[in-house]
């Protein structure tokens, strides 16, 4: 589906948030040196414009209609849509992954793996008329982006886990993940990586000046016309309500305007360069700009690239958020999918997964496992979070179709898109 045809109807200031997320936000490069996809979700509304009927009610997942014969005891196989290098891969081979290997010859279950979420955008059109027309989409397992993964289950587009089926996994996730306002109790969900927004800076264009906070970025004269923000909504707003004291998983809509304003403040006296989105990477390491809201998954290849880059959690947090596994509507095999769920959330697979792609865990028990075969990576915080770390991390919360659309006006005003 095209991008015009998918976004038709939708309210201007959300339209152009999706655009931004296509052409130069997350959802724009590659994963090895990004965090992916945007949270940029437009309502029921939306949806319907793009033909696809209105978000059913909460539990409509379970319903009859949802699921099919389940094929898993007859046909040992699953086919498992995931995002481009979002796997462990071997050096040597490209096309073997040791961690789905590992799970065919523990469990006979064949896997056709895809590497076909490219953007959780594209691929939500490329899955929408088979949704809307209650057909298979060919797919047992697939992973989104918290906010698109939050749309399916509105719809009733994935299934309800067998809690039978996902023991290891009900053990052994972390506690902050287990309860997202999306999907409480992950009952539908579980995520395969975590993502972090955090402030980094250039040790060498600060002239050896540490940036420890939001509110430095937007007032240390030092930084004027040296500092970056992201294009991504729920990033630069979200840790913004963080400096200020605001929880951005409760935040009011009049607590949105305040964010906004001290972004616009600091937009107005030429504080902020501009609003980027993965660009920011070359001007920090050039010297370009001296500190910036960035990607953690950015920051890991940078600084080996740069030793002057650093990165700060800001002592009043940082916004993060998940990819997670989703079992569709109509899936062939739920059961085999929901077998492979779990087998990701063994510690010692969990580490293999980790040494490969460089990105948080949501496995507790992980780190002793991944120092064994990994010591570098267990000891990067940008993958392996300090409990002191974890414990700053927030959620932006869901938003309804008014305040999206409300909130994406004001912050496209801001960014001047």
């Amino acid at each position: 589906m095209a991008f015009n045809e998918l976004t038709d109807g939708l309210p201007e200031p959300v339209r152009k948030a999706w655009e931004r997320s296509l052409t130069s936000g997350r959802a724009a490069v590659g994963r090895r040196t990004v965090l992916r996809a945007a949270a940029l979700a437009a309502g029921a509304g939306t949806l319907a414009a793009c033909g696809i009927p209105p978000a059913r009610t909460a539990g409509t997942g379970d319903s009859a209609a949802n699921a099919a014969k389940d094929l898993s005891d007859s046909e040992k196989e699953v086919n498992f849509s995931n995002w481009p290098l979002y796997v462990d891969t071997d050096e040597d081979d490209k096309e073997k992954h040791g961690t789905l290997e590992a799970f065919t010859a523990a469990t006979g279950i064949k896997v056709r793996y895809s590497e076909d979420v490219n953007d959780n955008v594209e691929f939500f059109g490329k899955v929408k008329p088979q949704f809307a027309a209650g057909q298979d989409t060919g797919r047992d397992l697939m992973v989104l982006t918290d906010w698109m993964a939050a749309r399916l289950i509105r719809l009733g587009w994935a299934q309800k886990l067998d809690p039978a089926n996902v023991t290891t996994a009900i053990t052994t996730i972390d506690s902050r993940f287990r309860a997202p306002d999306w999907d409480p109790g992950r009952l539908y969900s579980y995520p395969w990586a975590g993502i972090q927004v955090v402030i980094a800076y250039n040790r060498k264009a600060t002239k050896g000046k540490e940036v420890t906070s939001v509110s430095q970025l937007l007032d240390d004269p030092d930084l004027k016309g040296r500092v970056t923000f992201l294009s991504e909504m729920r990033d630069s707003v979200g840790i913004t309500l963080l400096d200020m004291g605001k929880d951005p998983a409760k935040f009011t809509a009049d607590d949105y305007d305040a964010a906004i304003a001290r972004l616009q403040k600091a937009v107005d006296s030429k504080q902020i360069r501009r609003f980027t989105g993965n660009d920011y990477g070359q001007e920090l390491s050039s010297g370009d700009i001296a500190a910036c809201v960035a990607w953690g998954g950015d920051l890991i290849q940078l600084r080996a690239d740069n030793p002057d880059i650093e990165f700060v959690i800001p002592e009043k947090g940082f916004v993060s958020s998940t990819d997670n596994l989703l079992v569709p509507a109509k899936a062939q095999h739920k059961t085999n999918a929901e077998k492979l769920i779990d087998f990701y959330y063994q510690p010692k697979i969990a580490a293999q997964l980790v040494a490969g792609i460089g990105f948080v865990s949501a496995v507790t028990g992980m780190k002793d496992e991944l120092a064994a075969i990994s010591p570098d990576t267990a000891a990067n915080p940008l993958v392996v979070p300090t409990p002191e770390m974890a414990a700053k991390a927030h959620v932006f919360r869901t938003l309804t179709e008014t305040e999206e659309s409300s909130f994406e006006e004001k912050f496209s005003k801001l960014i001047g898109a």
